[in-house]
């Protein structure tokens, strides 16, 4: 099956670097910025409150839940007019946060890894979250970029992968996803008919209930080598 891949397509957060520590980064980064600039609103709320604010949006609006980047403007922009303050801010808020959601520290084996696939693949990537790979320096190893505020929904939503296989040209079982999470990655790629790779790299145990991805790998560089011809 992997002898017919034309293109390889990953999972961003936890696949190419440990998302946790961004996003605390960046969550802390935007509330000093709210601190200085709307201080009835750190005065009132707590980061906890805001995450809560933005999990009842998404629930009062199932149909933006998969967008994280409206998920949190609209809620800024709420804290803002509650507390007194212009609507426009919250855009300035969340360029804060973006920035920080960009500062990433790639695993060390990114780099190398990708631009040995590319000698060989098409490469694109497709997340449920909102990093840039252009702010990140990425861009330049990646043909395609697809998050799930363009495609209108998030993995494991079938569609997703579908969009992925359109907008690269190719037929699904062309392009080899790979991610992190077992039911996000692996089990809803190949519900859409696309091969799979499982990035494992803290060494987890594969969930015995399911069918395993086509290729287990610890980092870029094993997957590189399982490929190889």
């Amino acid at each position: 099956m992997l002898s017919n891949v034309r293109a390889i397509a990953f999972d961003l957060d936890n696949t190419l670097w440990d998302v946790e520590p961004v996003l605390a980064r960046a969550e802390a980064r935007l509330f000093g910025w709210l601190q200085t600039h709307c201080p009835r609103i750190t005065a009132r709320l707590s980061p906890q409150d805001m995450k809560r604010a933005r999990e009842e949006l998404a629930r009062r609006e199932p149909h933006n839940a998969h967008d994280f980047t409206y998920l949190r403007t609209a809620a800024l922009a709420a804290h803002a007019r509650e507390h007194g303050y212009e609507e426009h801010i919250a855009e300035r808020a969340f360029e804060v946060f973006l920035a920080a959601r960009c500062e990433v520290a790639l695993f060390a084996d990114v780099q190398p890894g990708l631009a040995r696939l590319k000698s060989r693949y098409t490469l694109a990537s497709l997340s449920n979250g909102n990093a840039d790979l252009a702010r990140i320096g990425l861009d330049h190893l990646f043909s395609l970029s697809l998050n799930a505020r363009q495609i209108g929904a998030a993995k494991p939503a079938r569609r997703c992968f579908e969009r992925l296989a359109q907008e690269l040209a190719l037929a699904p079982a062309q392009v080899l996803y790979v991610g992190d999470d077992p039911h996000l990655d692996v089990l809803a790629a190949r519900a859409a008919g696309l091969p799979t790779a499982w990035m494992n790299r803290r060494a987890h145990a594969w969930p015995a209930e399911l069918t395993p991805a086509d290729l287990s790998v610890r980092d870029c560089g094993e997957l590189a080598r399982a490929l190889d011809p």
